[in-house]
């Protein structure tokens, strides 16, 4: 959907397309809701904070929704003692799944390791446990996230090799030409369009609609748009 439809569908639900009193919405004001919008309606449905209570992967629509969203990225790994870490990506949003293999002096040819996420308290426990302790031989281990870093351990045991992350990204921030980005302060010198479906950026009009009306304290238009959200989702 092109960024001028955006603005005037957006004006349209705000019933500010003709007007010029103190209310006006100016287009940076849209960019930034409508930015803020994407990653509301991501966070609420990937966690399953919505009507049907339905998370990502839980239907047919939350894979059409969000599979966009899905990246995988291989990450470059430093050994420290009792782990290998590595940074998380910069465009990072939500966790999915990690994979990657090891390898030991008795068998260099890399096997694949299943790695499951951890909490950062049960590390010690975990490392002391011999049924979920990280094991060579039955190729598993564990990962915790800390500081935007992630630390799959191996607890001194073998190496761990080719480690790729796939997880939701932030969903890309549109920008309109020769607007002053909200983000930078900087005047735009490209129009990024969203990267979203048409079905699902009619929702996500109606969530920013929701935004720009909570701010200039139009609660009809509010309460209307809240509730298209929530029954279109």
């Amino acid at each position: 959907m092109l960024n001028s439809t955006i603005l005037i569908k957006i004006k349209q639900r705000l019933n500010k397309l003709a007007s010029n009193d103190y209310d006006n919405i100016i287009d940076w004001q849209i960019v930034e809701a409508f930015n803020k919008a994407q990653v509301e309606w991501c966070r609420r449905n990937l966690h399953g904070l919505n009507i049907k209570q339905e998370g990502d992967e839980q239907s047919t629509r939350r894979i059409d929704d969000l599979q966009v969203l899905l990246n995988t990225a291989p990450l470059v790994s430093n050994k420290k003692d009792k782990y290998y870490e590595s940074d998380v990506p910069a465009n990072y949003l939500q966790w999915k799944r990690l994979s990657g293999q090891a390898k030991s002096e008795c068998c260099p040819k890399p096997r694949d390791l299943v790695i499951y996420l951890a909490e950062e308290a049960n590390v010690d426990l975990l490392l002391r446990d011999k049924t979920r302790q990280p094991s060579f031989d039955w190729a598993e281990t564990f990962a915790t996230l800390e500081n935007n870093k992630i630390q799959v351990y191996n607890n001194n045991e073998f190496d761990i090799v080719n480690v790729k992350l796939t997880y939701y990204r932030q969903p890309t921030k549109i920008q309109i030409l020769d607007t002053v980005d909200p983000y930078t302060g900087v005047t735009s010198t490209v129009n990024v369009e969203s990267e979203l479906k048409d079905d699902l950026i009619e929702v996500i009009i109606d969530e920013t609609a929701k935004i720009l009306a909570g701010d200039i304290e139009s609660f009809n238009q509010m309460e209307r748009t809240t509730q298209a959200v929530e029954n279109n989702n």
